[in-house]
C-alpha cells in the first residue's frame, strides 16, 4: 500500500479578480435585458440568439487559433454541446422567446428564482453541500427583493401569458442545470476555449431551432433596424465574449450560491439603466428593493459558505494498489 500522490491544489485567485469578475457579470448581464428587447424588435428571437452566440464563439475560436492550434476532443465537443444546449438554448433562447409576450416585470420576477434552483439542484442532483440556514435566509431575502422590485404595479395589469411564463421557468432550471454540469464536465482548457466551443455549439443548436420554427423566412435584411444590429453587436462582444467567459471562470473559483446572486443584481442594474437612459423615475420602492437585494447578496457572499473541516495530511491518505 503506497501513499497517494501529493496533489497541489490550484492557487485561489486574488480577491480583487473575483470581485471584478462578479462586477462584470452583474453589470453587463444586467444591461443585456435592454439589448435583447431592442434586438427582437426586428429580429426573430432564436435567430438573434443563435447569431449572437455563434459569432461570439467563432471570434473566440479564431483567437484561440492565433495562439496555437486548439485541441478539442470529440468527447469535449459533446460536453460543450450539452452545456450550450442547456444554457444557451434552454436558458437564453427561451428568455428571448418569452419576452415577446411576457411583461418585463414578470420576466424579471421569474428569472429571479435562478438562485433557488442553483442551490436546490446543486444539493439534490450534484451532491453539493446542504445549504445552511443563513444561505436559505439570503436566498429568500433576495427573492423578496425581486418581488418588491417587480410587484403588480410594474406589471401594468397585463394578463399572464402562460406559455411564456412556463418557458421562463424552464429557462431558469435549464440555465442552472447547465451551469452546475459545466463545473464537472470534460470541457476544453483554458476557460476561454471552453467558452468558444460552448458558444459555437449553442449557436448552431439555436439556429437549428430557428430553422425548424420557420424563423428564417421572416428575416428581411432591409427591415432590420440599426438599433437591433447595434444591440446584437453589444450582445456578441459584451454579453457573450466578455460576460459568459467571466461567468464560466467564476463557476470554477466560487460557490453556486454566490454565483447565483447575479440573478438578484441584474434587475437592479436594468432599473438603473432605465433611469439613466430612458428617464424612468427612481421611486422609493426601487430604493427599498435595491437595499433588500444588496443585503441578500452580502449575506450569501459573506456567510453562505459552509466551513470546511481541517484537511487530512496528504501523507496519511492511503491509495489502493
Amino acid at each position: 500500500m503506497n501513499a497517494a500522490p501529493i496533489v497541489v491544489p490550484a492557487p485561489r485567485p486574488p480577491t480583487w479578480k473575483i470581485i471584478a469578475g462578479f462586477g462584470v457579470v452583474y453589470v453587463v448581464w444586467g444591461s443585456t435585458y435592454l439589448a435583447i428587447r431592442v434586438g427582437v424588435e426586428t429580429l426573430p428571437p432564436f435567430t438573434m440568439a443563435g447569431m449572437r452566440w455563434l459569432v461570439a464563439g467563432l471570434i473566440l475560436f479564431a483567437f484561440a487559433s492565433l495562439r496555437g492550434r486548439p485541441r478539442v476532443t470529440a468527447a469535449q465537443w459533446r460536453a460543450t454541446a450539452l452545456v450550450g444546449g442547456l444554457m444557451l438554448l434552454g436558458g437564453n433562447g427561451l428568455v428571448c422567446w418569452a419576452e415577446q409576450w411576457v411583461a418585463s416585470g414578470l420576466a424579471a420576477l421569474l428569472v429571479g428564482t435562478v438562485p433557488l434552483w442553483f442551490v436546490f439542484l446543486d444539493w439534490t442532483c450534484f451532491r453539493g453541500e446542504r445549504p445552511r440556514r443563513i444561505t436559505l435566509l439570503g436566498l429568500l431575502l433576495g427573492t423578496a427583493g425581486v418581488l418588491i422590485l417587480v410587484g403588480p404595479h410594474r406589471l401594468g395589469g397585463q394578463p399572464i401569458h402562460i406559455p411564456g411564463a412556463v418557458a421562463l421557468l424552464i429557462a431558469c432550471v435549464s440555465w442552472a442545470l447547465g451551469s452546475l454540469y459545466s463545473r464537472r464536465a470534460n470541457l476544453p482548457q483554458p476557460t476561454w476555449l471552453a467558452s468558444a466551443t460552448q458558444m459555437i455549439a449553442g449557436g448552431v443548436i439555436l439556429l437549428a431551432v430557428a430553422l425548424a420554427a420557420g424563423e428564417f423566412p421572416r428575416v428581411r435584411p432591409h427591415a432590420v433596424s440599426w438599433r437591433s444590429l447595434a444591440a446584437l453587436a453589444y450582445l456578441v462582444v459584451a454579453g457573450s465574449i466578455l460576460a459568459l467567459t467571466t461567468y464560466l471562470w467564476l463557476l470554477q473559483v466560487s460557490t453556486p450560491a454566490r454565483i447565483a446572486t447575479y440573478a438578484y443584481v441584474n434587475p437592479v442594474i436594468a432599473i438603473l439603466l432605465g433611469c439613466w437612459l430612458l428617464g424612468e423615475p427612481f421611486t422609493p420602492r426601487v430604493a427599498l428593493a435595491m437595499a433588500v437585494i444588496v443585503t441578500a447578496v452580502v449575506i450569501i457572499a459573506q456567510y453562505g459558505r459552509r466551513p470546511h473541516p481541517p484537511a487530512t495530511p496528504v501523507a496519511q491518505i492511503p491509495s489502493r494498489t
